[in-house]
């Protein structure tokens, strides 16, 4: 009985096809006996019988995984091939050169045994047409699944292993260096430690990763990076570098393993990573690495960048403060479905929640004006810090002098290094034989280059440094001092200054305030509870404007009280004043208006009786309207002239109109004034 299959005349007549694959590119670089073995299959083909001129090598896939045909352009011919009856076999030195998934295993099998193709591999050939070539070929198959996990659970778990004793050598950032001998150390160069502790500390001055790059681009400063080949680079400062270094545990002495996942996404394509959680990470040892902060300062770094992420639906942070008019951004929530508000500017300063709209396309849960809420909490936030007693410009001062010293050491390390370039290729320069013109211009134009690049960052380094004049513009006033001895007391006339930025009123806030509920429960007052820090609420209840009398959730009373005045012959400002003290107010206003009083008043058809009717003629004057109508022109004409000041002429205490001398001199001059003669009147 034949065990193994033996190639018929109508395999012979087609093409053998060996394949050729390694799983990456380093193994394709140094493990070169691997395709020598592979190469080696075309012997097993003449063997077979086939001629030199009918054998055909497929290495396109070297450097490709076989976990999937993704990227395996050369298996895919292959396919294909097979499937339209040109090969006759197919030799790999073993199945896992082929797959190492079933899922892409068995389609081949599959042709093969249509077509009627031959599978080879260092152990023999096989006929996927028989059952017993059917078996072991699938047996192959599942074999070389299953060793891919085994070698990679293998691998993994030694890794992990290595990871749990801190022994693992994982790329270090710039401004750490791993000895021959694997102990940690941090740059020698200054430079470069001086910077990474900067962007720290800009950090935590500024709470903004996009702050700090602004003041290193003001400043001319650039951040230090690890290159591909081990080397430390300066770059110029980006958001995603900044926030790199920040998010690093290894600068606060902290290894860790485990602080990504790698994910693929559902539809199929490249896998991504994502960052887990600090509590999900698999290794965290703390002490194995020279520190930059200390561990505190670290978790504080990665508190404010968390809540500066401003996604306020996905995961309800706050964001940065920014200069907004708003004081309450990110702070606020709604009151009736719990969900954040959002800031509005358009048509006035609102707080907008619409969540409930842009997921179910329901209206708007409620819309409410900004700037009543602000002045409301802002009172509340003073009433808070009254007790306090703190002279903040002290501080702030010799932080930003701090800062700035900090600033100026960064710019002279980087004049250090230009100034070491720069003698670096003077010394290249004059080391260059002189008869070698070719390579001593080049040098030439090198060592140009260095010097200019040099007296470019002296002169903005000059420019930027700043002046005795302006440190003494910076001292303390005696009456600033004494004003921020205590700052319970001084802090809202500051307020109300140009001293504090929007931001920075956001900041201060945020010190104190948690978050602050808003529920317009009826449309003049918005009920407003501030969860400050530490878990005590203030409710307040802030009166806002709305666009109707009727609206006003008092407006029974008030209307009572205008009738019961003015029955009592009182005047619309009288009322207006006593309704005012009474807690009145009117729709658009915080107190109650004269003119408010005179519209519910006609509303009833009450006329003052302590002002009678305005006279029609008075005797020995023209009114307004008997002029226009002696002169034959408009009444609305005299008007307009009289508030232009081309008629210039008081108006009768008694009666309150306009009134002319009834005498023809007098119509005489308006004719004139009709006319153009003239250009003014005068009574």
């Amino acid at each position: 009985m034949t065990t193994m299959p033996v190639a018929q005349p109508h395999h012979l007549s087609r093409k053998a096809v060996i394949y050729i694959r390694q799983s990456t590119g380093h193994q394709v670089l140094t493990n070169r006996e691997s395709q020598q073995l592979q190469h080696a299959m075309r012997e097993q083909a003449h063997h077979l019988g086939w001629p030199d001129e009918r054998i055909e090598v497929v290495e396109t896939d070297l450097g490709r995984t076989a976990q999937s045909t993704d990227r395996r352009d050369g298996y895919k011919a292959l396919l294909a091939e097979v499937a339209l009856g040109q090969v006759g076999i197919v030799l790999s030195y073993e199945s896992t050169r082929l797959s190492r998934n079933c899922t892409d295993w068995y389609p081949l099998l599959d042709l093969c045994a249509y077509q009627q193709c031959l599978i080879a591999d260092r152990d023999g050939v096989y006929d996927a047409a028989t059952p017993n070539g059917r078996l072991l070929l699938g047996m192959k198959g599942i074999l070389s699944e299953v060793e891919l996990h085994t070698l990679r659970g293998r691998l993994i778990a030694g890794v992990q292993q290595k990871a749990q004793r801190g022994d693992l050598a994982l790329a270090l950032p710039a401004g750490l260096l791993r000895q021959d001998d694997g102990v940690v150390v941090k740059d020698p160069d200054r430079a470069v430690q001086h910077a990474i502790t900067l962007v720290f500390q800009t950090f935590l001055e500024r709470t903004s990763a996009s702050q700090v790059v602004r003041q290193f681009r003001d400043q001319g400063l650039r951040l230090p990076r690890r290159h591909r080949n081990r080397e430390t680079v300066w770059r110029t400062p980006t958001v995603a570098a900044v926030i790199a270094i920040l998010r690093n545990p290894a600068y606060a002495g902290a290894f860790s393993y485990g602080k990504r996942q790698t994910q693929v996404p559902p539809a199929g394509g490249r896998p991504r990573q994502r960052r887990v959680p600090r509590a999900a990470w698999k290794v965290l040892m703390h002490d194995r690495y020279p520190a930059y902060v200390t561990w505190e300062t670290f978790t504080r770094v990665a508190a404010l960048l968390d809540d500066n992420y401003g996604a306020y639906e996905h995961n309800r942070r706050r964001g940065v403060p920014r200069q907004g008019a708003a004081l309450l951004q990110g702070l606020v929530y709604c009151g009736r479905c719990g969900h954040k508000m959002m800031v509005q500017y358009k048509g006035g300063n609102e707080y907008l929640c619409n969540y409930l709209r842009g997921q179910t396309q329901a209206p708007v849960c409620q819309r409410v004006p900004a700037d009543p809420v602000d002045q409301q909490v802002v009172t509340a936030f003073f009433d808070a810090l009254a007790p306090a007693e703190l002279d903040l410009y002290d501080q702030a001062l010799a932080q930003r002098r701090q800062h700035q010293e900090e600033i100026d050491r960064a710019q002279h390390h980087a004049l250090q290094r230009l100034a070491f370039e720069a003698d670096r290729a003077r010394y290249r320069y004059e080391q260059v034989d002189p008869a070698y013109r070719l390579v001593a211009a080049e040098l030439a134009q090198r060592w140009e280059a260095a010097l200019q690049t040099l007296r470019e960052a002296q002169e903005q380094y000059t420019r930027r440094r700043p002046g005795p004049e302006e440190e003494v513009t910076r001292a303390i006033p005696p009456a600033l001092r004494e004003a921020f001895s205590t700052l319970g007391g001084s802090l809202p006339a500051l307020w109300r200054q140009a001293t504090l930025s929007r931001a920075q009123r956001k900041a201060l806030l945020r010190c104190l305030i948690e978050k602050v509920i808003l529920d317009r429960r009826t449309p003049d007052t918005i009920v407003t509870r501030i969860v400050w820090r530490g878990g005590a609420i203030s409710e307040l209840a802030v009166p806002c404007s709305v666009g109707a009398l009727a609206d006003l959730s008092e407006f029974a009373q008030l209307e009572a009280q205008i009738l019961r005045l003015e029955a009592q012959g009182h005047s619309d400002e009288t009322i207006a004043e006593r309704l005012t003290s009474q807690g009145f107010r009117s729709p658009q206003r915080p107190r109650v208006l004269a003119s408010t009083v005179q519209t519910i008043r006609l509303r009833h058809g009450r006329l003052h009786r302590y002002r009678g009717p305005r006279p029609r003629c008075v005797s020995g004057c023209l009114t307004v309207s008997q002029l226009a109508t002696a002169v034959r022109v408009k009444a609305h004409w005299i008007y307009h002239l009289i508030s232009r000041g081309r008629i210039v002429v008081g108006r009768d205490e008694a009666s309150g109109l306009y009134l002319f001398p009834d005498r023809p001199e007098t119509l005489e001059a308006l004719r004139q004034l009709r006319d153009g003669q003239i250009s003014e009147l005068r009574y």
